[in-house]
């Protein structure tokens, strides 16, 4: 199978769809640093940057409806914006988060247990198979109803190998990209994401194990105007690296989504935090467009602008302050032809979280056809915590039930906010 790519001089070039036929893994070193180290890391690298191990897709979808640049294959950008689609509509439907490190499942069991003291975290097999018992007891609860996508952590789907049990389920697997953070030099209490390097091959691996789209975080401080974070270098950095990996994860054939996470433990007000997400997410597309990112096959995952921790007005805020400070700033930053936005919960209580998507939406379908908040692009979630808490307490019980009835509540529940409705 081959399919006709532009280069850089805009000319057509034939090139194979198949992975290159390199050496054997006996004669080539392993070319998956960890997180992704997994039974099939033998996958060697492509002998063009942008061969892809298949063009299959499980989603259905129509011919383009947009224009499509001829940098881009047109096959490969015709399945990105479908697979992008499918996760944000119909509207209502959103992602599962489910691609914390092993560490952190850890924590999350421990303290659904009511258990004291340091969780015990290694990587002996009864610890392993614990994390894997978890996961494919939340991914059989989950309904394809309510959940479009699952975000995996490699070892989920790498190791585990749970990307198929999803796709049975009509549920989009898809995969954690960015890799560990370390301080942005010169610069205190600010951090830059590490994993461009071999991003490429880890990704066209993630998609042979099933996964059809990625993520990608980025911490960026928040503080007061007078405190003066996050730095102009931060911004940039941050929006340099999620362009770059979009790009990439473009290439693999895999929807990026851009998940710019905005702190919210600091002493800034409303105002400036909606301004901080505003001025980090118009940044990003602006290096999208540079880096030739096919914004339609893309989504974008933002937090809430909202009070710091240490703000007076923590306490007093509402959700629908929160639902005008949101909607306007993805208003005025997110473009239009992205299909969707789906918002982290940030460790926020479930009902939290869930108050504020429903205000949001609610907020949009009352604007008049005058208001730009009436063009917003769908508007729904990608939780973690708000989504298994209550299910994690009922499965560490040996309560199996009980968690596919706190799965059942709260994703419905999700479901609804994301339309502007309640139980």
């Amino acid at each position: 199978m081959s399919l006709d790519i532009g280069t850089t001089d805009n000319t057509a070039t034939s090139i194979s769809t198949a992975p290159d036929p390199s050496p054997s893994v006996e004669n080539k070193p392993d070319v998956f640093p960890n997180p992704f180290h997994s039974p099939i890391t033998n996958y060697s690298d492509p002998s063009n940057l942008f061969a892809m191990p298949d063009l299959s897709t499980e989603v259905d979808h129509k011919p383009h409806d947009v224009l499509v640049y001829p940098f881009h294959s047109p096959a490969v950008a015709n399945d990105l914006i479908a697979t992008a689609r499918a996760l944000v509509y119909p509207r209502g439907k959103g992602i599962y988060a489910t691609d914390e490190t092993p560490d952190l499942i850890a924590a999350v069991l421990h303290a659904a247990a009511g258990e004291t003291g340091k969780p015990k975290v290694g990587t002996d097999e009864g610890e392993k198979e614990k994390r894997r018992q978890w996961r494919e007891a939340a991914y059989n609860a989950i309904s394809g109803d309510y959940i479009s996508g699952v975000i995996l952590y490699s070892e989920t789907l790498l190791s585990f190998q749970l990307g198929p049990l999803l796709t049975s389920k009509g549920i989009i697997p898809g995969v954690r990209a960015n890799g560990e953070l370390r301080p942005l030099p010169n610069y205190h209490h600010e951090f830059i994401v590490e994993g461009l390097d071999r991003l490429f091959q880890q990704l066209q691996a993630a998609r042979i194990a099933g996964a059809r789209f990625s993520k990608w975080r980025v911490p960026i401080a928040c503080t007061s105007a007078e405190r003066g974070l996050p730095s102009e270098a931060a911004l940039d950095a941050h929006a340099e690296t999620l362009a770059q990996y979009a790009s990439v994860s473009q290439q693999a054939g895999l929807v990026p989504i851009v998940e710019p996470d905005v702190e919210f433990m600091e002493d800034a007000d409303l105002a400036r935090s909606a301004w901080v997400h505003e001025q980090a997410i118009a940044r990003i597309y602006e290096r999208c467009r540079i880096h030739g990112v096919l914004l339609e096959g893309s989504l974008i995952k933002p937090s809430f602008p909202q009070p710091g921790m240490k703000h007076p007005s923590r306490e007093s805020v509402t959700p629908e302050e929160i639902a005008l400070a949101t909607a306007t700033t993805i208003s005025r930053s997110v473009p239009s032809a992205v299909p969707g936005v789906v918002f982290l919960s940030g460790g926020l209580p479930a009902s939290v979280a869930t108050s504020y998507l429903g205000a949001v939406n609610k907020l949009v379908n009352e604007a008049g056809p005058e208001s730009p908040l009436a063009r917003l692009q769908p508007l729904t979630f990608s939780f973690g915590r708000a989504l298994q808490g209550d299910a994690a307490k009922s499965w560490v019980k040996g309560d199996e039930e009980g968690m596919k009835e706190a799965f059942e509540m709260w994703s419905r529940a999700c479901w609804l906010a994301a339309q502007g409705k309640t139980a």
